[in-house]
């Protein structure tokens, strides 16, 4: 969404409700009987054999879900799987749960699904589940239902990343943190772990909060009402770089708040998403760090995993051979947890994160 509008969803809270009320109640844990490895359950058979699969994404005015966009067909053949084109939810949960059952009446084998709503997904998994088709969740857990596997980076990580190197950046002083949608588990974790990790680790900073609810418009208004009442903000911390990034920059410079890194009135910035805007902006000093969240390996993944589910494959919380970790989330749903690094200006030239693959 970066330096593009977000349409406002004033009824998002009372439909996500609505469609958490249609749900059935979640399924038993999976199953778990094949290592964390991916080399001991990996798929087999050629041309995509198991059938067609759906990948329904949340939104594509975000950089960060068009980069993912990008990477879906290009991993899809690498994982051998026959994926269709993707199919956009437009930051709607109740469209995204239309776009499941219009995806299933199409008679999809798999669904590599990024929810919007971690509550409200629980009917599209359902409606999936009756029908027989596996699912895999990219980014974002759901609360309930059945999935094969989640693929996501560690969310809580992101928020202490970020608090510790505004900690040891800023020492004392105000720090605001510009939140996502708090109806995902992600806005959730990342809002919740700054929140304590500033509260345990920095009780000289004063971590104040703007939910914005992944929109850039509603995330700019609120920030230039709050310089405005309390403009002595040393530090801020965007849970959404594709978001928040050009809508914050924006208001800084608008009030002329927007100083390079070393410059006097600097106002350290940490971000989330690894998008190439942001590494830019790093190179340029106007922010000072992100956490790169994996959209290649997301997407990578997203294909591997549900190649695997199509062919009957369970797996279990350990070790992968892909540097990350499969846990049991508490809702007994696996999560491949993939990593995703601190970038800053020390190492945001490096190759190997993808946002520097993305031209």
């Amino acid at each position: 969404m970066a330096g593009r509008k977000v349409r406002n969803r004033p009824g998002r809270m009372g439909t996500s409700r609505a469609v958490r009320a249609a749900a059935v109640a979640a399924c038993a844990s999976l199953a778990l009987t094949a290592c964390g490895s991916t080399k001991d359950t990996a798929s087999s058979g050629g041309g995509g054999g198991e059938g067609k699969v759906g990948v329904i994404l949340p939104l594509l005015t975000s950089p960060f879900w068009q980069s993912y966009n990008d990477y879906v067909p290009k991993m899809a053949k690498s994982e051998d799987v026959d994926a269709m084109k993707t199919v956009n939810s437009n930051s709607d949960p109740s469209q995204q749960i239309t776009d499941i059952n219009n995806q299933l009446n199409q008679d999809v084998k798999g669904l590599v699904v990024a929810p919007l709503d971690s509550a409200a997904i629980s009917a599209g998994l359902d409606q999936a589940e009756r029908k027989g088709v596996p699912v895999v969740a990219v980014d974002v857990a759901p609360e309930q239902g059945k999935v094969a596997m989640v693929v996501r980076a560690n969310n809580v990580a992101y928020g202490e990343k970020a608090c510790d190197y505004l900690g040891k950046q800023v020492k004392t002083g105000k720090v605001v943190q510009i939140m996502g949608d708090l109806a995902s588990v992600n806005g959730r974790e990342r809002s919740k772990a700054f929140r304590d990790c500033v509260k345990k680790k920095y009780p000289k900073l004063k971590a104040l909060e703007i939910p914005a609810k992944w929109e850039s418009d509603t995330a700019a208004s609120k920030l230039d009402t709050l310089l405005n009442s309390d403009p002595d903000i040393k530090g801020i911390y965007m849970q959404a770089g594709g978001v928040y990034l050009a809508p914050t920059l924006q208001t800084l410079k608008s009030k002329g708040m927007l100083k390079k890194a070393g410059e006097k009135g600097h106002i350290t910035v940490v971000s989330n998403d690894g998008i190439p805007q942001e590494f830019d902006a790093i190179r340029k000093g106007q922010i000072d760090a992100t956490v790169s969240q994996p959209a290649d390996a997301y997407a990578k993944y997203g294909m591997y995993y549900i190649k695997a589910a199509m062919n009957g494959k369970k797996f279990k919380p350990g070790p992968t051979d892909h540097d990350s970790e499969i846990v049991k989330l508490p809702s007994g749903i696996l999560e491949d947890q993939l990593p995703a690094p601190l970038v800053t200006k020390e190492n945001v030239d490096d190759a190997k994160l993808w946002g520097n693959a993305v031209k």
